[in-house]
């Protein structure tokens, strides 16, 4: 998948589209019109205005930050198909709570299927999962929703206690 993002330093819009696009795991590449003038040039023969973000994704043009469009154009990325995980998980607060441990907040990670996404970051049964792409998980919905916003081919840091450590781990999806 091919995205390109048209931005300046001063465009708050522009921090947002980006983080948006951070936190997806989708991969973009980024040129500033404010210091390069072919940049600004590609801009206004795209859009016919000068004005930022506009972002590029397999050539459709998306002008402002149309969080529902850009989601749309992201999910035809690749096959179409959702990423599994190969995970099962429970909220970790939940599961101390039966037990009468102190509640820990994230997705336990009650099962890792062998060769699944969950394998390859090195997760196992028992972890608890605390960060998707530097987005908070408090709980299995918060991590059945941060998954849901990843495309194939992105990236994804996870940060997952195990014990008394934390771990971080980074595939590609």
């Amino acid at each position: 998948m091919d995205v390109k993002v048209y931005s300046s330093p001063t465009c708050g819009y522009c921090q947002q589209a980006k983080r948006f696009l951070s936190e997806r795991g989708t991969n973009f590449t980024e040129y500033d019109v404010s210091v390069d003038r072919a940049a600004a040039e590609e801009v206004v023969r795209l859009t016919g205005q000068m004005g930022v973000p506009v972002i590029v994704v397999d050539g459709e043009v998306v002008v402002g930050f149309d969080r529902a469009r850009l989601e749309q154009l992201l999910a035809k990325g690749g096959d179409g198909q959702r990423p599994r995980f190969g995970l099962k998980i429970a909220d970790a607060s939940r599961v101390a709570q039966k037990v009468g441990a102190v509640p820990v907040f994230g997705a336990l990670v009650g099962a890792v299927a062998p060769a699944s996404f969950g394998e390859k970051a090195g997760l196992r049964s028992g972890d608890i999962i605390t960060e998707i792409n530097m987005r908070p998980i408090h709980n299995a919905g918060d991590l059945e929703q941060a998954l849901a916003n990843l495309a194939p081919g992105g990236n994804m840091a996870i940060v997952f206690l195990r014990g008394e450590k934390t771990l971080r781990a980074k595939i590609v999806i």
